[in-house]
This record gives structure tokens, sequence and C-alpha cells, in this order.
């Protein structure tokens, strides 16, 4: 069904909760296969993590991902039978890759692949312990930018997520973010959130870790896309199979410009925002970036249908 106006967007990580997608799972047989493939691609099985967890499991940054994942492509499936289809897609951080499955760039096994190897290699980039990430909350993103040009005296800092207006996540080696977190004090920052994530994401310090997935990719059968998906290192709209491939290459060591991104897509012709997969972040985040946007987000049967009754496809899913 034609809906005009609607863009997809996928969550990252941190908005991974014990028990996501279980509904769908247990209503959908179609949903129950993809846990099921999964788990062979995995090696152990997915869905009793997501359900069950520990969540102290669950958070590991090489399983978070693809439990991340595959949660969104259970909403997605469970989403399929009203039969919109997006103007655009993008995704934040990991939700890259369900962004690039949704519109047909992967299959789901080698995404499913992919992104493990993604978690671990980021995992494995860092030594635990020594990377610190941050939200700060009140400064434009030239003053953050600032903060940690001047910081980087003590070590490598960077801003890795410029998400919404005054909202603009840094990550780096600890020292340097604490000492990036004291000089935006200095100029204006309301708060800053240390954040539960220790991988330092979005950084010149995960370079290693993305050359050693590019060194993955030749292995996996790409296509272009059927629409076009907004990226998070340009912001830019990309279809061509060569350069989402090279594009997910830049993304780790590159910041997520997830504001412009969302501008983007408006560009595009965007003005309703759907948020497929678990948690509510990306919708708030849209929020602030366009108060006059239409949001809505699948991520259990009760939101599947307030969003289809946004959507005025209610009845249909």
């Amino acid at each position: 069904m034609t809906v005009s106006g609607i863009g997809f967007v996928f969550p990252g990580q941190g908005s991974q909760s014990v028990g996501m997608g279980r509904g769908f799972y247990d209503a959908s047989p179609a949903v129950k296969a993809l846990y099921d493939e999964a788990s062979l691609v995995l090696g152990y099985d997915i869905a009793q993590l997501c359900f069950e967890g520990p969540a102290e499991r669950l958070n590991l940054t090489e399983h978070t991902q693809p439990a991340l994942f595959v949660s969104s492509a259970a909403a997605l499936t469970a989403l399929e039978p009203a039969g919109l289809v997006p103007l655009a897609v993008a995704g934040h951080s990991l939700g890259e890759y369900s962004a690039l499955y949704a519109a047909g760039g992967l299959s789901f096994r080698d995404a499913v692949a992919l992104v493990q190897k993604r978690g671990r290699y980021m995992s494995e980039a860092v030594q635990p312990g020594t990377g610190l990430v941050a939200a700060l909350l009140g400064l434009s993103a030239e003053v953050v930018k600032d903060a940690c040009q001047e910081a980087a005296s003590v070590g490598v800092v960077a801003a890795a997520n410029f998400n919404s207006p005054g909202q603009v996540v840094i990550a780096g080696e600890k020292s340097a973010v604490e000492r990036a977190i004291e000089i935006a004090k200095g100029k204006g920052c309301k708060k800053a959130i240390p954040l539960p994530v220790s991988v330092p994401v979005h950084t010149p310090l995960m370079q290693g870790a993305a050359d050693r997935l590019a060194a993955e990719f030749g292995g996996v059968a790409w296509h272009d896309l059927r629409v076009p998906l907004v990226n998070n290192a340009e912001a830019v709209a990309l279809q061509r199979a060569e350069d989402i491939r090279a594009s997910l290459v830049r993304q780790l060591p590159s910041s997520v410009r997830w504001e412009e991104s969302v501008h983007k897509m408006v560009q595009l012709g965007v003005t309703t925002f759907v948020e497929i997969g678990p948690g509510t972040v990306l919708t708030g985040l849209v929020k602030r970036i366009l108060p006059g946007a239409v949001t809505a987000n699948v991520h259990d049967s009760k939101s599947l249908d307030a969003a289809l009754v946004t959507l005025g496809v209610k009845g249909q899913g």
C-alpha cells in the first residue's frame, strides 16, 4: 500500500532490553523462522538471549548487535502485511545494517553474520575499561568539537553522534573524554551523562575494527537498494551496492550524523518517520529535530497496532 511520505528508521546499541521481540515471535511463524535461522548463523540461541537474558550477556557488544538486528528484522516482518513502501531508510549506527536489510541490500543471513563480526571486532579494538562514552547536553556541535580538540592532548576523544539539537555524544579514551567533559562544562554544557557503553565507537579508535570488517565484505553478496539509504558517515542518500559497502567501512571510525540524516530524509520527501525495532530512542530524537513530524514506532504488538492507526492502515497488518 502506498502511504505518502513514509521513512523507516532503525535503532542502534542502547535500545536493547530483555524480552524484546517476544510478542512477534509468539504470534508469527515467519518471525520464529528468522530467529531460528539467526541462531544457526550465530551458533547460539538468539531467541533465548533476547527473551530471557541475562541482561549482562545481552549487553555485551558482540551479542547486543545481532540481537538488536534480529529484533528489528522481526518488527519489520510483523509490519510487512501492511504493504508500506518507504521513500527512504536510515539506521543509527548498528541500525544502518537493519536499514540496509530492509532496503534489499543484504540477505538476512549475511547481515546476521556481519553484525556479529562487527560487534566482536569493535569489542577487540580497545582494552576493556579504557574507553568512555558520554552525552553532552546544551551545546552546539561546533562547541563540542572545540572541546574535543582541546582535550586531544590527553588522548583520543571525538564527537561520536550528532543526535539532535543540543545533544552530542562524545567518545574515546577515558582520560581524554573526562577532560573534554570538564572543558565542555566550562563552555556552558548543561549536563554530561556517562553512557553504559564501554566501546568508543565512531571515533578513530575504531579504524582497526573497520579494516577487519572490510576484509569480511568480499565474501558477502551486496545488492543495489530498492529505496535510498541515508548513511551515517555523510548523511547522503546512497543506493548503489558499491557505495553502501564503502560507506559501512567509513561508518565505524566516523561520527553518526543523525540530525543531518533526518533533515536529508525530509529533502527526499519523508514527513512520517516509523521507528522499527526495540525502544523509542529515535522517535524521541526525530521529535526534537522536527517538532512537526509525524512519528510511529513498531516494537511490540501494541505499538504495531498504534502505528497502523497513525499511518491510516489499521486492520491490514
